[in-house]
C-alpha cells in the first residue's frame, strides 16, 4: 500500500473536484507537482524579461517584442497556475466565508490585472504616462503560493504513511485451504470472509480470523504494541498483521479489506486529517479578518494616496497592500502541525480520531479510568470456588465454564482457565445472553441459570452467604455468583493484577494537577483494595455502564473538564460523553466510534503521552498562527505608506519574500513538533 509522492499527485490529479479539507483551505489542487514544475520553468523566463518593481537587473535581458512574451507566459501562469485558488476563492465566496483560498486569489488576481492595465497604458495609451507592472511579482507568488501547497501536501501525505507501515505488515497472499484439503495462493485484495486460511510457522496472519484448529504463540507487538507472545489456541481471534510463532494455524477468516483492524486503523487517521479543528476554525476566521482587513486598508490606501500623488502611485501601494496580505503561511499553519502531530501519534500508538481533543487537552484536569484493562492486566486467576447447599465445587465451576464458554469478558478467560486445569468436560450452554452491566444467562442440561454480582443480588433480595463474600473481597477479589431460580448456588472468586507502571501513571497525573479517578463494575471491597495499591483517594464501584455515563456528568456539573478512559466496549457511554474519550487495547472489538483518541497499546502510561502530545501540538499551532499572520500586523501598514513621511515604503517585491520567508519558517517549525 505504499505510495510515492508521484502518485499521490496523479491520483489527486483524477479526484474530479473533491476537496481535501472543507472551507477550501486545501482544494483539489490537479497534479500539483506537475503545475508547480510548469510554472517554475515559467516564472523562468518572466524573470529574465521583466523588472523587478520596475528596477532592471543585471542578469535581465530585453530585446523587441520581450514584453509581448511576458504577456503571454503570464496569462497562461495565472490561469494554469492560479486556477486552484481561483477555484478555491469562488468556493469560499459561495459559502460566504472568505478565507485563504481568497486572500491568495485577490493576490494573484490584483497583480495581473493591474500588471494588465499597465501594458495597456505603454503600449496603447500615448497621454498615459509609463506604468511599472507586476509580472514579476505575479510569477514568483503563485510558485511560491504552489510550492507551499506541495510542502503542505507532503507533510500531510506523512500521517498516511506511517499508518501505511502498518498495512505492510499484511502478506502479499494468503494461503486457502481448498475443499480437497489442498492449499491455494491467492492474493489478499480477493480474500473473503469465512475462508480458511492456513498460516504457516513464521509467517504473518493475512487478515482478521478466528483460529479453527492448531495451536501457536503469537507476536503482535507490531500490531497492537504488546511484546510478548500471546498463545493462541482453537476459538481465539487474530489479527491481521500478527506474525506466527512456531505452529501451524488454520484460521477462518472474519475481517479483510475494509472490515479488518489494519484498515480500521488507516481510517482513524484519515478521518483524523479531515475533521476540522477548532483551531482551523480559528485561522480560518484569522484568515477572514485579514481579508476584511486588507480591503478596507487597501480602499483608504487608494483614496489616501490619490489625492496625495495621483492614480498612478494610488494604485500601486494599493495593489502592495492587497498582494503582501495574502497569507499562504495562515494556510498551512494549522494542517501542517496537525499533520504532524497525527503523524506521531500513528506511529507512537495513539489514533487522533477526533482533533478536537488536542485542544480539548489543555483543560483537562480529571481522569476517569475503568480499573480492569487500563489501571489491572484484565488477567483473572480464580482464587476460590465456593458451593452452597448440595453442590459440589466441580458442579458449580463446570456450570459456571459451560455459560462462559463463548464469552470474551476477562472474568470468562479466568474461569474457563480454572476449568481446563482441572481438566472438567464443559458441556454446551443454550439460549445464552448478556445482562447488561450485571453478567449473564443461558440454560445447561436444560436447566436455566444466571452468573451475577453481588449488587444484582441485592437489588433483587436475593439471600446469599454475606461472611464468605466479605472475607474474598476483602482479599481483592471479583466475585460472580451462580444462581438457579433466584437461590445461589455457588460463588467464584477471581484476582487480578495491577499493571507494573499504573501507580507511576497515576503519581504522573498528580503531578500535571490532574485528578486520577477509578470507576469499576467491580465490588465495593475489590475497588478498594486496587485503590489504595494505587494510591487513588476517588473511585467508585459497583457501576453499571450507564452509571460510568452518569459519573462523567457528574464530574462536568461540577465544572471538572473529563477526559475518560475505558476499553471502548462497556464504557462506550462515558467514552462519548467526556470531554475526551479515550479508548485503550485497540484490537478489533473496541467500539472505536465512541472515543476521541485510541490507544493501539493497552498501556495507561500513553495517556500521559497523549497528553504531552496534546500539549507541544498546540504549541506549535499558536507559534505557526502568529508566523502564519502576524507579519501582516506591521506589513499591511507599511504597505499603505504610514511610514512614506521618513522614507520608509514596503514594495511587493520585499511582501513576496516575507510570505515566502513566513511560509518556510511555518513549515520547518511544523515539522520540529516532537513526542518525547
Amino acid at each position: 500500500m505504499k505510495m510515492d509522492h508521484e502518485q499521490m499527485d496523479h491520483d489527486m490529479a483524477d479526484m474530479g473536484g473533491d476537496t481535501m479539507m472543507h472551507g477550501g483551505h486545501m482544494m483539489h489542487m490537479g497534479n500539483l507537482k506537475q503545475k508547480f514544475w510548469v510554472s517554475l520553468i515559467l516564472t523562468l523566463p518572466i524573470i529574465l524579461l521583466t523588472p523587478m518593481m520596475g528596477i532592471r537587473l543585471p542578469f535581465q535581458l530585453t530585446f523587441t517584442g520581450s514584453d509581448w512574451i511576458v504577456l503571454v507566459i503570464a496569462t497562461f501562469l495565472f490561469i494554469y497556475g492560479g486556477k486552484p485558488f481561483l477555484q478555491g476563492a469562488q468556493m469560499e465566496l459561495a459559502e460566504r466565508k472568505p478565507a485563504m483560498m481568497t486572500l491568495i486569489a485577490m493576490g494573484i488576481s490584483v497583480a495581473y490585472i493591474y500588471s494588465l492595465w499597465a501594458f495597456i497604458a505603454n503600449h496603447f495609451l500615448a497621454n498615459v504616462p509609463h506604468q511599472m507592472d507586476f509580472f514579476w511579482e505575479l510569477a514568483t507568488l503563485i510558485t511560491i503560493m504552489l510550492l507551499g501547497h506541495w510542502v503542505e501536501m507532503n507533510a500531510i501525505s506523512s500521517a498516511g504513511s506511517a499508518v501505511e507501515k502498518m498495512a505492510a505488515l499484511l502478506p502479499g497472499q494468503a494461503h486457502v485451504l481448498q475443499a480437497d484439503g489442498s492449499l491455494q495462493d491467492v492474493a489478499l485484495d480477493q480474500l473473503q470472509t469465512e475462508q480458511q486460511v492456513v498460516v504457516k510457522a513464521g509467517e504473518k496472519i493475512p487478515a482478521d480470523g478466528q483460529i479453527v484448529a492448531g495451536q501457536s504463540a503469537v507476536n503482535e507487538s507490531l500490531v497492537t504494541g504488546e511484546a510478548k507472545l500471546v498463545e493462541k489456541t482453537t476459538g481465539m481471534l487474530v489479527i491481521g498483521g500478527a506474525v506466527n510463532g512456531a505452529g501451524t494455524l488454520t484460521i477462518k477468516v472474519t475481517g479483510t479489506g475494509e472490515t479488518g483492524y489494519l484498515s480500521q486503523v488507516m481510517k482513524l487517521v484519515q478521518q483524523a486529517q479531515q475533521h476540522k479543528s477548532a483551531a482551523e476554525n480559528l485561522a480560518d476566521k484569522v484568515a477572514s479578518w485579514l481579508f476584511y482587513a486588507a480591503t478596507t486598508i487597501g480602499l483608504l490606501t487608494f483614496i489616501v494616496w490619490l489625492a496625495l500623488s495621483g492614480l498612478n502611485v494610488a494604485l500601486e501601494r494599493t495593489v502592495t497592500v492587497l498582494v503582501i496580505a495574502c497569507p499562504h503561511a495562515l494556510g498551512l499553519a494549522i494542517p501542517l502541525v496537525v499533520a504532524r502531530s497525527t503523524s506521531l501519534g500513528a506511529t507512537h500508538g495513539l489514533l487522533l480520531r477526533n482533533r478536537n481533543a488536542l485542544e480539548a487537552a489543555k483543560q483537562i484536569d480529571t481522569v476517569l479510568m475503568d480499573k480492569t484493562g487500563t489501571l489491572t492486566a484484565g488477567d483473572f486467576k480464580v482464587n476460590a470456588v465456593v458451593a452452597f447447599g448440595e453442590q459440589t465445587q466441580n458442579q458449580v465451576l463446570t456450570t459456571l465454564a459451560a455459560l462462559e464458554a463463548n464469552s470474551s469478558h476477562p472474568l470468562a478467560a479466568g474461569i474457563l482457565a480454572a476449568a481446563r486445569a482441572q481438566e472438567i468436560t464443559v458441556p454446551t450452554a443454550k439460549n445464552v445472553k448478556q445482562l447488561s452491566g450485571v453478567g449473564l444467562q443461558g440454560s445447561v442440561a436444560g436447566v436455566d441459570y444466571a452468573i451475577v454480582t453481588a449488587a444484582y443480588l441485592e437489588q433483587q433480595q436475593i439471600d446469599y452467604d454475606q461472611k464468605a463474600y466479605q472475607k474474598l473481597a476483602a482479599q481483592g477479589n471479583s466475585l460472580s455468583f451462580l444462581v438457579q431460580a433466584n437461590q445461589v448456588l455457588g460463588l467464584v472468586a477471581q484476582g487480578d493484577q495491577i499493571k507494573p507502571n499504573a501507580r507511576d501513571f497515576i503519581q504522573q497525573l498528580r503531578a500535571q494537577g490532574i485528578n486520577p479517578v477509578m470507576l469499576t463494575g467491580d465490588n465495593q471491597q475489590a475497588a478498594a483494595v486496587v485503590a489504595q495499591q494505587l494510591d487513588i483517594s476517588d473511585f467508585h464501584a459497583q457501576l453499571l455502564p450507564e452509571d460510568k455515563a452518569k459519573m462523567v456528568a457528574q464530574y462536568q456539573a461540577q465544572g471538572h473538564q473529563v477526559l475518560m478512559v475505558g476499553d471502548g466496549v462497556n464504557d462506550a457511554p462515558s467514552l462519548a460523553a467526556a470531554e475526551i474519550g479515550v479508548a485503550i487495547g485497540a484490537g478489533t472489538d473496541v467500539a472505536i466510534d465512541s472515543a476521541d483518541v485510541v490507544l493501539v497499546r493497552s498501556d495507561p502510561a500513553d495517556i500521559l503521552n497523549f497528553l504531552s502530545l496534546a500539549r507541544r501540538t498546540m504549541r506549535k499551532m499558536v507559534q505557526n498562527l502568529w508566523w502564519g499572520a502576524g507579519y501582516n500586523i506591521l506589513a499591511l501598514p507599511l504597505a499603505a505608506g504610514v511610514l512614506a513621511p521618513i522614507g520608509i515604503i514596503l514594495s511587493p517585491a520585499v511582501g513576496a519574500i516575507l510570505m515566502s520567508l513566513s511560509t518556510v519558517v511555518v513549515a520547518i517549525n511544523a515539522l520540529t513538533l516532537k513526542l518525547k
